[in-house]
């Protein structure tokens, strides 16, 4: 298959490219960078206009959209600007090039996000039967509000795109969970091995997660079932309360302390990292319905188990790059 990848320098982003590429599929990623002359996997993009780059989707079998700024950050007025246009205008855009082509795509996958859903912990929230905040509802942090009408005007942009040849699928993830540098895994792992990785405000809130080994199935999965259309929730079928994910993480790491942190000392914290607490304190019990009632198996269901599994695919990288350095002549390591 010919897939094009929007968004493809970010950790999912990179992930999938190798997962595509050992598949045998032929991948073109839209950048904003500059390609390198006659590589022929990147075309230029600006992310938010039409352009020469739009001629890459005309026979292409699958498009696959990941653009958007982190909201790893604080959501002041500029970032909270920048957040909605890299997602409404790329996913615009994306929309009108699919529109022009003479053969569309066949499936459109754009990324949304499983914080869609309402602050749960009474219920678990599905595509059918989950619960979307209004916008007025009263005491609710402007922060979670914001957070959810963004995935709110994402997926309506997707909606809206005038596709009729063209299946569309918004994935709604939950935080995918994988072992390189860079990812949600390695920072929550960094926290443990520093002795704080306990309880997070009251622990009570729920995590939703998924292992990136089945991120990646599934997508396979959605790609090939062409009954698989609008909200997909991707996150693995037991989400758990905050205090037993870290709980479970310690034991993973072999680090039993871990100090609990406080809401208070949250807001500090995100205050003087400049992110959002709703990242942490918003409960997100989300579950894969669609998924599971397509068939789809999870190879990592159960969090203590990927956990353990994460921790051990990090720990052989380490092990194999100190072998790598260990076989790099002294006098050329102190170059390095």
């Amino acid at each position: 298959m010919k897939i094009v990848l929007a968004g493809g320098r970010g950790q999912v982003g990179r992930h999938l490219i190798r997962h595509f590429t050992a598949a045998g599929h032929e991948v073109v990623v839209l950048s904003r960078d500059q390609p390198p002359p006659g590589d022929s996997t990147q075309r230029r993009w600006s992310g938010s206009r039409l352009g020469p780059w739009a001629a890459v989707l005309d026979g292409a079998d699958v498009l696959v959209n990941l653009a958007g700024r982190s909201v790893n950050c604080r959501y002041d007025a500029r970032n909270r600007a920048e957040i909605y246009a890299s997602r409404l205008h790329s996913t615009r855009a994306l929309g009108q090039a699919v529109a022009m082509a003479a053969q569309p795509p066949r499936v459109w996958l754009n990324a949304s996000t499983a914080t869609i859903y309402r602050d749960a912990r009474d219920r678990a929230q599905d595509e059918r039967d989950g619960e979307i905040w209004r916008g007025d509802e009263p005491g609710i942090p402007d922060a979670w509000h914001f957070s959810v009408d963004v995935a709110r005007q994402w997926e309506a942009e997707l909606a809206r795109a005038p596709t009729p040849a063209t299946r569309k699928v918004a994935l709604r993830a939950a935080m995918v969970m994988e072992p390189e540098d860079g990812g949600v895994f390695a920072v929550l792992g960094s926290l443990v091995r520093r002795g704080l990785g306990g309880t997070q405000g009251d622990g009570g809130q729920y995590v939703s997660w998924i292992h990136i080994d089945d991120f990646m199935r599934a997508i396979d999965l959605v790609i090939e079932r062409d009954g698989l259309e609008g909200p997909i929730n991707l996150a693995a079928p037991k989400p758990l309360p905050n205090r037993e994910f870290m709980r479970a993480l310690r034991q993973a790491w072999g680090c039993p302390v871990g100090l609990p942190t406080s809401r208070w000392m949250l807001e500090l914290g995100a205050w003087a990292m400049r992110t959002e607490t709703e990242l942490v304190l918003k409960s997100r019990w989300v579950v894969p319905t669609r998924l599971l009632e397509a068939g789809f198996s999870f190879r990592h269901p159960s969090w203590p188990e990927a956990a353990t599994d994460l921790v051990t695919r990090v720990r052989d990288r380490a092990r194999a790059r100190a072998r790598l350095l260990h076989a790099v002549p002294s006098w050329a390591r102190a170059r390095t």
